[in-house]
């Protein structure tokens, strides 16, 4: 008789990040999206070498040109120039530059705070809790941009006040889903079995049960930086946020108003920057959504 050898073997488990990039790459829209962001974050980290003049060199004999691919345009100046002859292709990348990365540090700066204030309301609940959501509650019963605009205006107009508002007023939504997902898994067995073993209440809080909360919150993250780019650019529109000769992409629209109908390649140019920027980030987050939720998996 023959004998034969069964393999027991178990395949490979598959790595979590080759899982993640399978199922986020199962969504073609998330995928473009990412692919567009890499490549805005290359061209924002070396601006420098790839804008070609400087934001705020202006030239004289060059004023209002239209982009090269139109009538009367000019290679020497791609998308064309403003009214006091400045590149808007250079300007364009140094306001990309300031809105995607002033929109990180206004989401970590505002996810950080909420996620403290949430972990604190989850996990101890009772009066904390009450006061806590309460002041939540207030904040959200305010529109956001109103709010935004308030704070602006008790701390001045600028730049970094706009990021600081802005950041504030983001903290509610980070406060809210940290609470919910505390909740859900503060009465769980890992967490039951961590006290019985004796960890201490900070390692119980940010060691064990906080990382089992990062998937809601790195996808409010990335649909928080579409958030605040827009948000940016509506301060910068109002004259409260950048300003000039800041290259900012809302302080871009808000400067070239007058022009609409004698060249609205200052208005429309910048207002697609804002649109591509908002839309990819939108795309990948929900390919993140897709990836991270287990439910859609």
């Amino acid at each position: 008789m023959s004998s034969t050898t069964i393999d027991n073997t178990l395949p490979p488990a598959r790595s979590l990040l080759s899982e993640f990039w399978r199922n986020f790459s199962k969504n073609r829209g998330a995928v473009i999206g990412f692919s567009f962001i890499a490549l805005v974050f290359f061209v924002c980290v070396f601006a420098h070498f790839v804008a070609p003049y400087d934001p705020i060199e202006q030239n004289r004999s060059a004023l209002l040109l239209p982009p090269a691919f139109l009538e009367g345009g000019d290679w020497a100046y791609i998308l064309g120039t403003d009214d006091i002859g400045r590149d808007i292709l250079s300007r364009i990348i140094y306001g990309a530059r300031l809105s995607v990365f002033i929109g990180l540090f206004i989401v970590l700066l505002s996810c950080f705070l909420g996620i403290l204030f949430g972990l604190l309301a989850g996990f101890y609940g009772g009066i904390l809790d009450a006061t806590i959501m309460r002041l939540v509650d207030i904040m959200l019963a305010i529109p956001g941009l109103l709010l935004t605009i308030g704070v602006v205006t008790i701390l001045g107009p600028s730049l970094f006040n706009a990021a600081i508002a802005i950041a504030v007023v983001s903290i509610p939504s980070y406060v809210r889903l940290t609470r919910a997902s505390v909740i859900s898994e503060k009465t769980r067995d890992y967490v039951t079995a961590s006290k019985v073993t004796g960890v201490s209440i900070l390692r119980l809080m940010f060691v064990i049960i906080l990382p089992n909360c990062l998937a809601p919150l790195i996808v409010q993250m990335t649909m928080g930086i579409s958030n605040a780019i827009l948000e940016l650019a509506a301060l910068g529109f109002l004259g409260i946020g950048a300003q000039p000769p800041t290259p900012e992409l809302g302080t871009m629209l808000a400067e070239s108003r007058g022009f609409m109908q004698s060249a609205n390649w200052l208005v429309t140019i910048p207002g697609i920057a804002i649109l591509l920027l908002v839309l990819a980030f939108n795309l990948m987050g929900d390919g993140l959504r897709d990836a991270l939720d287990p439910r859609l998996k």
